[in-house]
């Protein structure tokens, strides 16, 4: 059985789950999630926790078990207290703005970048190198967090560009006088 797969879900109070047949709802103060499951698996919920059940015994089956937890977990958790990743900016004129919706980066090309971030996914510059990128979906705010970062990686030689808070960037040495 999957150590994970077979955890129940704790919802909160304050956050609803509707479960209909494959789909699942979820809606708390953050906001309010949707996402279709596999027909492999099968959600229920029993006082105040959620439990997913896997409907055979197949590799398969197994695998979607735990995946299948670990989403719904995410949703109740997203729609509690929303997720954020932090990016840093590292460099010499490297920086970013906000003006509304609109992020604009500018990140040593001749032009500035400008982002508009997805439905559900708020980008907040805080200053104009740490910039937080939150939303209630997990997998969204992993996937838009990634592609800033995918603007200007973070070089092995001096560490510039742009990088997630806490990131190890691997160091090379220069060159070195003969």
């Amino acid at each position: 059985m999957s150590r994970i797969g077979k955890l129940p879900v704790a919802v909160p109070t304050g956050v609803s789950v509707n479960i209909a047949g494959t789909e699942v709802s979820v809606k708390g103060p953050k906001g309010s999630l949707t996402r279709s499951f596999r027909p492999e698996v099968s959600v229920e919920q029993s006082d105040g926790k959620l439990v997913v059940r896997r409907n055979g015994e197949s590799r398969l089956h197994k695998s979607l078990h735990g995946l299948s937890r670990a989403l719904l977990a995410n949703m109740v958790t997203g729609v509690f207290k929303e997720f954020s990743k932090v990016l840093l900016i590292v460099g010499v004129g490297y920086r970013a703005e906000a003006s509304g919706k609109l992020v604009s980066f500018s990140l040593g090309y001749s032009h500035p970048i400008l982002i508009r971030p997805p439905e559900g996914i708020k980008i907040t510059v805080e200053n104009q190198t740490r910039v937080v990128v939150s939303g209630v979906d997990r997998e969204l705010v992993g996937e838009v967090a990634a592609k800033i970062r995918g603007l200007r990686p973070p070089e092995p030689y001096k560490g510039k560009g742009i990088q997630y808070e806490g990131e190890k960037i691997r160091r090379k040495a220069g060159k070195t006088a003969a």
